[in-house]
């Protein structure tokens, strides 16, 4: 059962779109809307709106899009009632009693409730004399006894069953179990996914464990599992230690590669650590750290992949407002290493002197080049044209004077050519921007075209009517003698029964009321088109063209059916020659 309209009313009522979601975007004033960089994906240039008048979002650069209640659901990665809940708690509204299926959110909370008592397992039987092998390795690593029991580390025995057992007799079911990622259904029956490993829980920002890392002993493989997605867990969408380290009282964040180097730099002082979890960076870890952080340092590995990772991290973060700083370590393969062998002070004085990317990638430069040669002066400086092409003015004015000054080049030669490389890389922008707005709107009505053998026409004029009615619920006025059947099967029919329906009993068309009805893509779809409807000058008569438009090509296609029955097999055979 869906939520009642009266509470949905009245949530939208006490919530402003606006402030949800500057809670996450900053947003600039346009008109009307209010635009910002998206959170769903990354870009320079700004292609999020939100409507307040509709309290609807949508972003024109990936098509997400909806209510308060799909922004929240999307960000915080939470099913639909979750998200209301969060929204109701911040509008301070007591959930109705009943009117609601809360079978999802009791899933999501039994999963939780295995996982904290999976983790406390694990960490009992590891303080116990048979899970002692698990408190040496971590005791060996460096860590201190009150570092262990803050991170919640453990051990997980050499059974093939053993927390299975202990769940079971805890009153969770296998189902549960399963869902949670914990035990896994074999030739022989269920067994524990975690077994003879050290265990690292993983605890999102509201203190939920919700997925484990495991490390085996020896050198047997595989040496690392973590738990795989699950309805709490999604490995692209967490930071490991971000629950302590946003309560650092620090405006940065370190971001590392392991577990062991953010448990070390947390326990000699470094609360603002935080890693991946078992996957390189993704554009979600950015956004959610651009969330928590003004400035982010990068401390990856030395080695080689160490740093294919870091100069990837570089380009993702590039696209937020969050400033990077790259450390020079030295000392050690990892910062938990180099805590051990040089101290923290050390470790210290190299995250102070931490340059930002920019100059990281001038001295990456500038070590690939003969600069003492000109032809090596030109090649390197081509490459900072490149590099200081993306920054500030006052920024580019700092770095073009250093450069005129240690080349011997002059300043005003540098500025022409970093002036007109902007210009170039501009246009290669808009082009390519332009060319893919284009191609993606073709495929997308090609595809619906063909599989519901409809003109693009016919599409556009049934996006105009859907876009007009839930702007101008009067027009529902002129459907009396529309047939919904001349419509495209799917999205189009659906929303449009839909909508009149709810106008027909007089309720309310807000996006909220559909929340828990249509899909994320369709939300988005419905956003965008709701979007693109705003700007009618004559919405009666473009409802009406529209209506006309649906039944003309719906007609045609009809008598193309038609006269395809009729045709002969040697006419048929001639249409493919």
């Amino acid at each position: 059962m869906a939520l009642n309209d009266s509470f949905l009313n009245d949530l939208k009522m006490r919530t402003d779109i606006n402030d949800v979601i500057s809670t996450y975007v900053t947003l600039k004033r346009r008109g009307r809307t209010y635009v910002g960089l998206c959170p769903f994906h990354n870009e320079k240039t700004p292609s999020f709106t939100v409507y307040p008048e509709t309290q609807s979002f949508y972003c024109f650069g990936c098509g997400a899009g909806g209510d308060a209640v799909g922004f929240i659901r999307k960000i915080e990665n939470l099913d639909y009632i979750d998200a209301v809940k969060l929204l109701a708690g911040r509008a301070g509204l007591q959930m109705p009693e009943d009117g609601y299926d809360d079978s999802m959110a009791r899933h999501r909370k039994n999963i939780l409730a295995i996982n904290r008592e999976t983790a406390r397992f694990f960490h009992s039987y590891m303080m116990s004399e048979e899970g002692k092998v698990g408190l040496d390795y971590f005791l060996n690593r460096g860590l201190s006894r009150k570092t262990i029991t803050k991170f919640g580390l453990g051990f997980a025995p050499n059974s093939w069953d053993a927390l299975l057992k202990h769940l079971k007799s805890k009153g969770f079911s296998i189902s549960d179990m399963e869902a949670a990622g914990v035990i896994k259904r074999g030739n022989k029956g269920y067994y524990d996914i975690f077994r003879n490993r050290v265990m690292t829980p993983i605890i999102d920002v509201r203190g939920n464990v919700i997925a484990f890392g495991g490390r085996v002993l020896d050198d047997s493989k595989p040496k690392y599992i973590n738990t795989g997605d699950t309805l709490v867990y999604k490995k692209t969408n967490e930071l490991f230690a971000l629950n302590l380290a946003k309560d650092s009282g620090e405006e940065s964040l370190i971001l590392c590669e392991g577990y062991m180097d953010v448990i070390a730099m947390h326990q000699v002082g470094f609360t603002n650590a935080v890693a991946g979890c078992g996957t390189a960076l993704t554009n979600e870890q950015v956004k959610l750290i651009s969330r928590y952080a003004g400035e982010v340092i990068l401390a990856y590995d030395a080695d080689e992949a160490g740093q294919k990772a870091l100069n990837k991290a570089i380009l993702l973060f590039n696209h937020t407002d969050v400033k990077v700083r790259i450390p020079a370590l030295r000392g050690g393969k990892d910062p938990d290493e180099i805590i051990k062998n040089l101290g923290r002070e050390t470790f210290a004085a190299m995250l102070e002197g931490a340059s930002n990317e920019i100059e990281f990638e001038i001295v990456s430069a500038r070590n690939q080049y003969n600069i003492a040669t000109t032809q090596g002066k030109i090649d390197f400086l081509n490459d900072c044209i490149k590099i200081l092409s993306n920054v500030s003015p006052i920024e580019q004015d700092l770095y073009v004077s250093r450069l005129s000054e240690e080349l011997g080049v002059d300043k005003n030669s540098i500025r022409l050519q970093l002036d007109s490389y902007a210009r170039r890389n501009a246009r290669r922008t808009r082009k390519r921007e332009l060319s893919k707005a284009i191609s993606d709107s073709i495929s997308k009505n090609h595809k619906e075209s063909v599989q519901n053998a409809a003109s693009t026409r016919k599409l556009r004029a049934e996006d105009r009517m859907l876009g007009l009615l839930m702007l101008h619920r009067s027009l529902i006025k002129y459907t009396d003698t529309f047939d919904s059947q001349t419509l495209n099967p799917g999205f189009h029919k659906k929303i449009y029964d839909l909508v009149c329906e709810r106008i027909r009993l007089n309720q309310d068309i807000d996006l909220i009321h559909f929340s828990d009805i249509l899909s994320d893509n369709e939300m988005g779809r419905l956003s965008g088109i709701m979007a693109r409807a705003a700007d009618s000058s004559n919405p009666d008569a473009e409802f009406k063209d529209c209506m006309q438009i649906v039944g003309e090509e719906f007609t045609k296609a009809e008598k193309k059916k038609t006269d395809m029955k009729h045709i002969s097999d040697d006419e048929f055979r001639k249409l493919f020659q």
